[in-house]
């Protein structure tokens, strides 16, 4: 199981990034320039293979609702 970034909740503030200790949170990219949700803001994503399950990311987020404790792919535009 990993968490779930809710890709057009996201605000792009990365506060996420820095306090992973795997490593497994990035920018949605595509063509070399990070992508814009719904919100016109940057957003990242988990990578699901290497999340740890470790609540870093969420105890971080200071956006309400943008990281969800549960897998749900579909949220999470990649």
């Amino acid at each position: 199981m990993s968490y779930t970034i809710v890709s057009d909740v996201c605000e792009g503030k990365s506060d996420c990034i820095p306090v992973c200790p795997v490593d497994c949170i990035h920018w949605v990219e595509q063509g070399g320039q990070k992508t814009k949700n719904v919100k016109s803001t940057d957003y990242t994503y988990i990578d699901n293979e290497t999340c740890i399950d470790c609540g870093a990311c969420l105890a971080a987020c200071p956006v309400e609702g943008a990281i969800i404790d549960e897998w749900k792919p579909e949220l999470q535009k990649v």
